[in-house]
């Protein structure tokens, strides 16, 4: 088994499966493109990239169509269209209940765009193995996050043994911003932005996987030292990670909000279908005692 491990020098804070994300809104779904800054698909410009498959946005008919098909009745179809119709000038036809209203139309429901970036963007240099689509069933793409750097692995889980190899990385000062996105199934979708505008807008295998990623990538990294804990803090750190196996990663987080995020993960213990979770978290008050969640604290 050969797992990627950080250099001695640098912390590894996150490592979660991701992949590029998929279109939600019934026009798009189940498909994504990769844009240049004119909106030109650029999927056969990327160096190195296999052939995958090509994708057109749906007409408000096939929309229509589609949105029936999921009801399994065409009386039921026929007396919904003149609600869909409504609907589809927003994009949202057929899951405005469940996807809410889109934070970007031109990016979520005209077109769903998973990578964005002109000719020397960096945002084209990201590994193909990242498209569901392309991408082996026997491999697994992980998004490792340290404070230094930023990586794609790509994980062979072949007989039970995991084996990683790097596909892409850069350093911190690449990133220039990270966005939860609110318009997607199951809370997974999230966009990187680089420093030269670029971006890639990817999913998290779970909401969970989204979460730990875009808190690893926040800037300033907001990482607290043991030290810098209360005592009542400090008393709660103890009891979290009594009886715990040592040896482990303890990142220590001060949120917005004013409470302490702590997570104790052993960096070596990869699950390939998620990557990397907490052993033992918890979020804390001043004092140390369990806190009340505010939005942006995990």
């Amino acid at each position: 088994m050969t797992i990627w491990q950080p250099d001695a020098n640098e912390t590894l804070i996150a490592r979660v499966a991701v992949s590029f994300a998929t279109g939600a809104a019934n026009a798009v779904a189940d498909m994504r493109w990769f844009r240049d800054t004119e909106r030109n698909d650029i999927q056969n410009d990327l160096p190195g990239w296999p052939e995958g498959p090509h994708f057109t946005v749906r007409g408000k008919k096939e929309r229509r169509l589609r949105t029936g098909a999921k009801f399994g009745a065409g009386a039921l179809l026929v007396a919904t269209l003149g609600v869909l119709e409504s609907l589809a000038g927003s994009g949202s036809t057929g899951n405005a209940a469940t996807l809410g209203t889109p934070e970007e139309p031109e990016n979520e429901v005209e077109d769903f765009p998973v990578m964005w970036a002109p000719l020397d963007g960096l945002a084209r240099t990201l590994p193909w193995q990242l498209d569901p689509a392309r991408r082996p069933r026997t491999e697994h793409t992980h998004l490792a996050v340290t404070d230094r750097r930023v990586l794609v692995l790509g994980l062979q889980n072949e007989a039970g043994k995991p084996r990683d190899k790097v596909l892409w990385e850069t350093q911190r000062s690449n990133i220039r911003a990270v966005a939860r996105k609110k318009f997607s199934l199951y809370d997974t979708d999230f966009t990187i932005t680089f420093a030269d505008g670029s971006w890639c807008r990817l999913a998290g295998w779970n909401s969970n996987c989204r979460d730990d990623a875009t808190l690893a990538l926040e800037n300033p990294l907001p990482l607290m030292d043991r030290n810098d804990l209360t005592p009542g803090q400090q008393h709660a750190v103890q009891k979290l990670l009594a009886g715990k196996d040592p040896g482990g990663t303890l990142l220590i987080y001060r949120r917005p909000s004013g409470n302490v995020y702590v997570n104790y993960q052993h960096d070596d213990r990869v699950d390939p279908t998620y990557g990397i979770g907490s052993e033992a978290f918890k979020l804390m008050d001043p004092d140390g005692e369990n806190a009340r969640f505010h939005k942006g604290d995990i």
